[in-house]
């Protein structure tokens, strides 16, 4: 039974991408990434390649990706309906939240869905995480697949404030990875094939085969705060779970 949302003002599903291929009309679905965009909405966010490159992926499996358009509410609210349209639409079948900066704040925020079984956060944007503030909260990332990707360099959303999270998380959730971009920034621009290839690898793996490539495998395995700080390699996804 979902968890449901609050209705969202003014949100919407985009059009779909995968199952096969296609675009608007979809095959057999057999799990849904839901791409929460950062304030900016998508450009120039590693959130569109993301989404082309998880059409070519999963298609064949029935993996369809989704943009989520929030309309006038927070983000995370949006979030949750658009998890609720999918269990509409689909039926059972999984979700990934996947948000960049605000909206990789807000994938992970609104996890706790009963439809959620993994959380991809790029460069997340934590308003929680200030001085004095009350932290982020966790408990809804229990159960959850979890890959945080943060850039060293970021400028807008402090890289310290997601590995401070993932060590939360980490505690009551081992499946918990995070990675960190060398001397990338917010926009994650200087390695964005790689953030992209480690981005659908995980999500591959947490919807569909229960398997990784070997970095992802050995940062979820890791205890923190190794698995926390795991470097991205330059040329990730050129050779995939070799």
């Amino acid at each position: 039974m979902a968890q449901h949302a609050p209705p969202a003002r003014g949100a919407r599903l985009g059009r779909a991408a995968g199952a096969n291929g296609s675009v608007s009309t979809v095959g057999t679905v057999n799990g849904v990434v839901l791409l929460v965009p950062g304030a900016s909405r998508w450009s120039p966010s590693p959130v569109r390649p993301l989404a082309r490159a998880l059409a070519r992926a999963g298609g064949a499996q029935g993996l369809v990706a989704h943009p989520v358009m929030p309309g006038a509410g927070p983000l995370e609210e949006a979030a949750g309906w658009a998890a609720d349209e999918v269990v509409r639409r689909y039926g059972d079948v999984p979700v990934c939240l996947a948000g960049f900066g605000a909206g990789g704040g807000a994938a992970l925020r609104a996890a706790g869905h009963d439809a959620v079984n993994s959380v991809v956060a790029l460069a997340p944007c934590l308003p929680g995480a200030v001085p004095g503030g009350s932290p982020e909260p966790v408990k809804q990332l229990a159960g959850r697949q979890v890959l945080i990707v943060h850039g060293t360099n970021d400028a807008r959303s402090d890289p310290e404030s997601s590995f401070l999270l993932a060590a939360r998380a980490k505690k009551a959730n081992r499946s918990t990875c995070r990675f960190e971009v060398h001397s990338d920034g917010h926009r994650l621009r200087d390695h964005r094939a790689e953030v992209v290839a480690l981005a659908v690898d995980f999500v591959l793996g947490a919807m569909f085969t229960g398997r990784y490539s070997r970095p992802v495998t050995d940062a979820l395995a890791a205890p923190p705060p190794l698995g926390l700080r795991m470097p991205l390699a330059s040329g990730f996804g050129r050779s995939l779970r070799g």
